[in-house]
């Protein structure tokens, strides 16, 4: 099975983060859920390169400052995925452009976890809003059911 690297952001504006709704392709694994902004590393690419990379293609926003929040293994019968986790508290640029692969909408973080995610993000969201803590989580899914997943303890 084909295992790739992914990057996930959470950008905050206005006690808001920015998700993409993703309602604009067919055959999309992610399709009516709402998500952070990112997508694939590429090759001879960091994470954090990517994360510049995917918020200007995905947003046209400039990333100033961000910070890494852990990782999410992410299992299931398609794609295994390595997800680094981040979030971005300064950028630049107003104008956010629209996104072939959703709608991008800035959602208060009270109302996150009221969204249409994937079951392991509600695992992981409520720390990443919450704490400090690095997250390292696995969640393992048969198609888009979760089956199971480990939080690890990295204190």
């Amino acid at each position: 099975m084909p295992k790739c690297n992914v990057v996930l952001a959470y950008i905050e504006k206005d006690d808001k983060y920015l998700m993409l709704l993703r309602n604009k392709r067919e055959n999309d694994m992610n399709k009516n859920k709402y998500l952070g902004i990112g997508g694939h590393v590429e090759d001879g690419e960091t994470p954090d390169e990517a994360l510049i990379r995917e918020i200007k293609e995905e947003t046209n926003l400039d990333v100033i400052h961000y910070t890494y929040r852990g990782i999410v293994y992410f299992r299931n019968n398609i794609e295994d995925e390595d997800m680094y986790l981040y979030h971005v508290d300064k950028f630049e640029g107003n104008q956010i452009k629209d996104c072939d692969e959703g709608s991008l909408l800035w959602v208060p973080k009270k109302d996150i976890l009221k969204l249409n995610l994937w079951e392991g993000d509600y695992l992981f969201l409520e720390p990443f809003m919450n704490t400090c803590e690095l997250i390292e989580l696995e969640v393992v899914y048969d198609g888009d059911k979760l089956v199971s997943f480990k939080k690890y303890d990295n204190k």
